[in-house]
């Protein structure tokens, strides 16, 4: 996954009105995790169009990731 894919992801994942703003973006870190690994996570979210705040919300996902299934 490029970064520019990773953005688009993110912002798609992120206008979901399914869910809330924050679990969508922990949910894009779980399940990326493996795909992030050695990006720019500020970048990431930069380039998403949403603050580079949500990078430490991306990292958490990400740390979770090995923890988690979905269902």
């Amino acid at each position: 996954m490029t970064i520019d894919e990773a953005a688009k992801t993110l912002k798609r994942m992120y206008d979901d009105p399914a869910t809330g703003k924050a679990v969508s973006v922990h949910l894009f870190g779980i399940r990326h995790a493996e795909e992030l690994g050695g990006m720019n996570l500020k970048e990431v979210a930069t380039r998403a169009g949403i603050s580079e705040n949500y990078a430490t919300e991306i990292r958490k996902g990400i740390t979770l990731a090995p923890f988690v299934v979905e269902r």
